[in-house]
C-alpha cells in the first residue's frame, strides 16, 4: 500500500514505485474518473497529431504508389 499527503496547495507526490510502473513523467497529466467505488486515476495518452489524417487517402487505396509519387512530382 502506498500513501501520500496532500499539501496546503492541493497537490500530492506520487510515490515512485507508481510513477516507474505507470511510466508517469513530468508535465504527464492525469484523468481523475469518479465510479461506484471510488475515483480512478489514469495517464491521460495524448491524441497523435496524424490520428486526425487516419482514412484520409482511402480514395487512393487501388492506386499504384510509384505512379502517384510521379504524378505528385510532376513527371
Amino acid at each position: 500500500m502506498h500513501r501520500a499527503k496532500i499539501t496546503s496547495k492541493g497537490q500530492i507526490t506520487i510515490p515512485k514505485a507508481i510513477r516507474d510502473k505507470l511510466g508517469l513523467r513530468q508535465g504527464d497529466e492525469l484523468v481523475f474518473r469518479e465510479t461506484t467505488a471510488g475515483y480512478l486515476i489514469e495517464k491521460q495518452i495524448p491524441e497523435s497529431p496524424f490520428d486526425k489524417h487516419i482514412g484520409s487517402l482511402a480514395h487512393l487505396k487501388d492506386r499504384n504508389s510509384d505512379i502517384l509519387i510521379e504524378e505528385i512530382r510532376g513527371r
